[in-house]
């Protein structure tokens, strides 16, 4: 039995990481300490914690702890954990998209344009990030278009020039039209135009722009005018005046009282070449400065792209040992700013303004849809938190069900809970769904601070009059009035509309149908997902299963001395007392029970 005060003596007074587990031995958080010991009794002593703390604390069962050498190796251990297990109660990104890149093949006699998501040490460069594989293959749609490179993949030469060489988009290397040098000429102003060199490019340009003019090749002459158009007006679309730095990140972060959201920019040559923008809605009591170092830990793991600065607002606790871990990864220096004034902090400011506005919206966009829903079904108050129960089962075997949560607008999976039936044998959802609901709130009854929370505002059932009657007999039970709907569906399995006991239907907007269809198909989902996994561990039991006496342990030595079932039916009684822990009483019980099977 783990004692957590006992254990909290034990601790040691130097730098590593703890995690903490809860009573199902899953990993809810991982941090790093320069003292091990201060750092973890602070969670368990009586003083000022955030909510979201004193949540994760009321769910540690016990923790561990790993001892290093210093702060720096904390933090190294402490990344990869987190991306390992990926706690609930830490800074997690949801996605682990890989950005666009934009790839030229230098060794290559004739290099051609080509976008990529891995950065590999083979010799090539690489231009980016690229916020979308769309911004990046319109780089290369421009690239190719104005430098008439080769648009082929496998280049090889050919019998004859292709389309692309008689509608002047590429100068038919294969063909030997044009010369290794000559063609690498164009290749090296490429890679200045991706570098942000277009000072340089323009300068050549228009020296053989007027060397065209004066041979009176002025055919050739307006093509490179074009061309200088072309350049100025595709770069000023991304230049940010007076950001004079040419490899930098800028992070901002606003926090409502809701969620918090980071916009990330990145800025390259003086251009802002794309953003990112992150929301996190379980982290609105955490600290600023812990939600961005906690961003960064996840953003730049195992990331080879990295900035020579990472613009911020603010000067973080663990800075030096960031430094120090970016600066390793990236084999160069790496430094986290904090820009006091000047242009510098302004475009801190407009980060941080975009990220404002991104929440702002995105809040709205869930405000509205629970506004409609409030007003369509007459409620009391907007319905923040909606709970919906599906039931799943074959022929009335196997019988579970599902339940999904959506708090604020936004479908929770954490919050999703699932159940096996236990007073209903044979098919009856009505009775299965009046079990289920009753069990659910009986759970925020007795512990409101407890795995299920508090009550929901709006209970939503799979299904029509029968299951809403159902769901209000389970809280007629417990004495709970909720207000109860119906999901129903056309007959293509489609959400088709809301309905009430009295079988009235509610007409809603496309938006709000979205967000009731999305709910509906993951309660689905959930019940389904749990039946599967129900009904095939049933179906893979043996006859061993049901026999008292014989547990996993004692199973798995009879099937791996025998081979299977029947071969323990044919054994002989003193064969089967041979085994660990089964007595002649026993083997003889499982004689009689295998051949009466």
């Amino acid at each position: 039995m783990f004692n957590i005060e006992e254990e909290l003596k034990k601790l040691p007074t130097k730098p590593g990481v703890y995690i903490m587990k809860d009573k199902n031995d899953n990993v809810i958080y991982v941090g790093k300490a320069i003292v091990l010991r201060n750092r973890v009794r602070q969670y368990f002593r009586k003083n000022n914690k955030t909510t979201r703390i004193e949540k994760m604390v009321s769910l540690v069962d016990h923790f561990e702890y790993i001892v290093v050498n210093s702060e720096d190796e904390a933090l190294i251990l402490e990344c990869n954990l987190i991306k390992k297990h990926r706690p609930k109660f830490n800074v997690l990104l949801k996605d682990d998209k890989t950005y666009p890149y934009i790839r030229i093949d230098v060794k290559s006699d004739y290099p051609t344009v080509t976008m990529t998501r891995r950065i590999l040490n083979d010799g090539a460069k690489y231009f980016g990030p690229y916020p979308s594989s769309g911004s990046a293959k319109e780089m290369i749609a421009f690239i190719k278009e104005k430098f008439q490179i080769r648009q082929c993949k496998n280049f090889k030469n050919k019998d004859r020039a292709c389309l692309n060489y008689h509608i002047k988009k590429c100068l038919a290397p294969c063909m030997k039209y044009v010369s290794v040098e000559e063609y690498k000429k164009q290749i090296d102003q490429i890679i200045k135009l991706l570098e942000g060199k277009v000072e340089q490019i323009i300068a050549e340009l228009n020296q053989d722009m007027m060397e065209c003019s004066k041979n009176m090749e002025y055919e050739k002459a307006a093509v490179l005018r074009d061309k200088i158009q072309a350049i100025e007006r595709v770069t000023e679309k991304q230049r940010i005046s007076n950001i004079s730095e040419n490899n930098i990140d800028v992070i901002g972060l606003y926090k409502s009282d809701i969620a918090a959201c980071i916009e990330i920019f990145f800025v390259r040559n003086s251009k802002m070449i794309g953003r990112e923008r992150y929301i996190f809605e379980e982290l609105k009591d955490m600290e600023e400065k812990e939600i961005v170092s906690g961003f960064i830990k996840q953003f730049y793991m195992d990331r080879m792209d990295l900035p020579n600065k990472i613009m911020l607002r603010y000067d973080l606790e663990d800075k030096d040992s960031l430094e120090k871990w970016l600066s390793v990864s990236a084999k160069r220096k790496v430094e986290l700013k904090s820009p006091q004034k000047g242009e510098k902090l302004r475009f801190v400011e407009m980060a941080e303004l975009n990220s404002k506005i991104t929440l702002e919206n995105k809040l709205k966009d869930k405000t509205e849809i629970l506004t409609e829903l409030k007003e369509v079904l007459d409620l009391d108050d907007i319905p923040v938190k909606i709970e919906s129960f599906d039931i799943s089962n074959i022929s009335g075997n196997f019988i579970v069900a599902g339940m999904c949560v959506a708090y604020n607008g936004v479908v929770k999976k954490n919050m999703s809970r699932r159940f096996k039936i236990k007073t209903v044998f044979g098919q009856d959802d009505p009775r299965c769904m009046q079990e289920v609901v009753s069990r659910r709130i009986k759970h925020s009854l007795e512990n409101p601070k407890g795995g299920f929370g508090t009550l929901p505002d709006l209970i939503l059932a799979d299904g029509g009059i029968t299951q809403i009657r159902a769901i209000k007999a389970a809280l007629a039970e417990n004495n709970v009035n909720l207000p109860v709907f119906g999901m129903v569906k056309d007959d293509k399995h489609s959400t088709r509309a809301l309905i009430n006991e009295e079988r009235e239907e509610f007409n809603i907007s496309e938006t709000l149908f979205n967000f009731i269809t999305n709910l509906q198909n993951e309660v689905h989902n959930t019940a389904i997902e749990y039946h599967r996994k129900v009904r095939d561990k049933e179906m893979t039991k043996s006859k061993l299963d049901y026999i008292d006496g014989i547990g996993e342990k004692k199973r798995t030595l009879l099937l791996k001395k025998f081979g299977s079932v029947q071969k323990i039916k044919e054994a002989s009684i003193e064969e089967i007392s041979e085994i660990k822990g089964i007595n002649v009483d026993l083997a003889k019980k499982i004689k009689e029970e295998l051949e009466n099977s």
